[in-house]
């Protein structure tokens, strides 16, 4: 894992236990932030093992015959698949390498809550450990409640539940990094 991630790019972790509600949030930030025209992309983190072809499917019987990487596309999409066989966790600062080639606006990193990332921390009450909250890389938490430890001055505190809110921050922020990145 590097300490710095040098992107030409803002990268926003969004850092919650899970059924806190990262996926159910991001459904309803990412069609806001592309109102404002903001082109985002999203790397998730997986804690299983997941597979995108379905057995049966060319893609599938070419990347299981060792095709690496196996690239499949359509008039509507194209997906890449790379086996990582021995890897034990994926790579940040790779994936992130991955995203340069499409010059987004912004890149939101969906759990890889150890990375040294700018961070967006969700807290539900009563689901997870509140020691997320003082995540030194936090830049604002968004929260159901009262926070359960206090928090650093310089992190925003937002509402869990008002989607607009957290919207706005989120851009605020994006044009914040993206004027210091010139």
């Amino acid at each position: 894992m590097s300490n710095t991630l040098h992107c030409p790019f803002p990268v926003l972790g969004v850092a919650a236990w899970s059924g806190t509600g990262k996926t159910t949030l991001l459904e309803k930030l990412l069609p806001k932030l592309r109102e404002q025209g903001l082109s985002v992309a999203v790397i998730k983190h997986a804690h299983h093992q997941f597979d995108v072809d379905q057995p049966g499917k060319d893609s599938y019987k070419l990347r299981s015959a060792g095709a690496a990487p196996m690239l499949i596309a359509s008039r509507q999409r194209f997906a890449l698949m790379q086996e990582t066989p021995g890897q034990e966790e994926p790579d940040l600062a790779y994936l992130l390498t991955l995203m340069a080639p499409h010059a987004p606006d912004l890149v939101i990193v969906e759990g890889f809550k150890a990375w040294p990332i700018p961070k967006l921390v969700l807290y539900r009450d009563g689901i997870g450990d509140p020691a997320i909250l003082s995540d030194p890389w936090a830049q604002a938490v968004a929260l159901s409640g009262e926070p359960p430890v206090a928090l650093a001055p310089s992190v925003t505190r937002l509402n869990l539940n008002q989607h607009e809110e957290i919207a706005r921050w989120v851009s605020e922020w994006v044009d914040q990094q993206r004027r210091s990145l010139a």
